[in-house]
């Protein structure tokens, strides 16, 4: 069920702008159960939507690990995101305009923060599991630092506590693409379309692996060598114009660039002493996953938030597809959160039992 949510005061962002109200859009599945103890949230990455039956069709489903005829799913789509919520494409209540490019940035932790509203609205005040896969993965992490106790388990899959340098610098690589199309500064929707189908092509190569490329998209085999030099270098070529301008089918330039902009400032420790600080505030039990063939979020980074978040459990798959491998990866990922999840009903039990004993 897709619902809206409104908030009408004003709302106080990181940057100190405030902006004037603004709206959410998610996605719902199954009921609250009478104690409200069978919520999972899961948030979603860039350039997706608030169904993860959608883009997450593996794990989401009535007959999936996220069974949806037992628990309350909910996910958001993030403000900035063209699927529904407060957006660049959206009217600026000062203006009765377009927002375009005065639209305020939304950091990972004005995002979590208007998310938090929407949870009060609900009557929502624990949650079973918090979900969630690269930047999803940080808004997760943000809320379970700033509320420790609301979720139970989490489980931030190719993610991080802090966004790196390297990954930064993708992500202005392909903002200099969108700036470099000559109509970015129109007042259009349209607007920079063109430059973000290239910066569109320059994130697959950090979301795939030098062997996803080999795999799917090798041009030349001992079958091409007598063919035109063109011919063999043109399935790898076309699919990066492809994938530009499927997402042009779907997106604007507006919310990828605020989008990644938000990606960039995410930092658990900002003004909090440090990011290492920050994780220990956690107290949800927490599964932390990772890719091994993730250049993006190489495993170095989900070691170091299981290294300093209390207790938690490190599992790094084994992939061919790179940081996608978050998505395409889901039976090995339900297996990996199963086994999580039993293991703390049984410590739970355990516990419960001990418990009975002493008293």
């Amino acid at each position: 069920m897709s619902l809206v949510f409104s908030y009408k005061e004003d709302f106080l962002l990181e940057s100190g702008k405030v902006i004037q109200g603004f709206h959410l859009t998610y996605t719902t599945w199954g009921h609250l159960n009478q104690e409200k103890d069978n919520v999972i949230w899961v948030f979603h990455a860039l350039t997706a939507n608030s169904n993860p039956a959608e883009w997450w069709p593996g794990l989401v489903g009535p007959d999936a690990f996220l069974n949806t005829d037992k628990y309350f799913i909910i996910c958001v789509n993030m403000p900035g995101s063209c699927y529904g919520s407060v957006s660049p494409l959206s009217t600026n209540p000062q203006t009765g305009e377009p927002y375009y490019h005065q639209f305020p940035l939304f950091t990972t932790r004005d995002m979590i923060r208007s998310y938090q509203l929407l949870q009060k609205s609900l009557g929502i005040s624990k949650v079973f599991l918090g979900i969630g896969g690269s930047m999803g993965g940080q808004q997760l992490l943000e809320w379970a630092v700033e509320d420790p106790f609301l979720f139970e388990n989490i489980v931030p899959i190719a993610t991080n506590a802090f966004h790196s340098p390297w990954g930064i610098a993708f992500n202005a690589t392909q903002r200099q693409c969108i700036e470099a199309d000559p109509t970015w500064q129109q007042q259009s929707d349209t607007a920079g379309i063109e430059g973000m189908k290239v910066a569109r092509s320059i994130a697959l190569l950090s979301y795939r692996h030098y062997d996803t490329y080999n795999q799917s998209q090798a041009g030349y085999t001992a079958e091409s060598a007598g063919k035109p030099v063109d011919e063999q270098v043109a399935r790898a070529q076309t699919y990066q114009q492809y994938q530009g301008e499927k997402l042009a089918r779907r997106f604007n330039a507006f919310s990828y660039y605020n989008l990644s902009k938000a990606m960039d400032t995410h930092n658990v420790g900002r003004n909090r002493t440090s990011a290492q600080q920050a994780l220990q505030r956690v107290k949800a039990n927490t599964l932390v996953i990772g890719i091994n063939s993730d250049i993006l979020f190489p495993p170095a980074e989900q070691a170091f938030v299981a290294q300093h978040i209390p207790g938690a459990q490190l599992e790094i798959i084994d992939s061919l597809y790179g940081h996608d491998g978050f998505l395409l990866e889901y039976d090995v990922i339900t297996r990996l959160i199963t086994n999580f999840l039993q293991q703390h009903l049984q410590q739970s039990h355990t516990v419960t039992a001990t418990q009975a004993l002493i008293n």
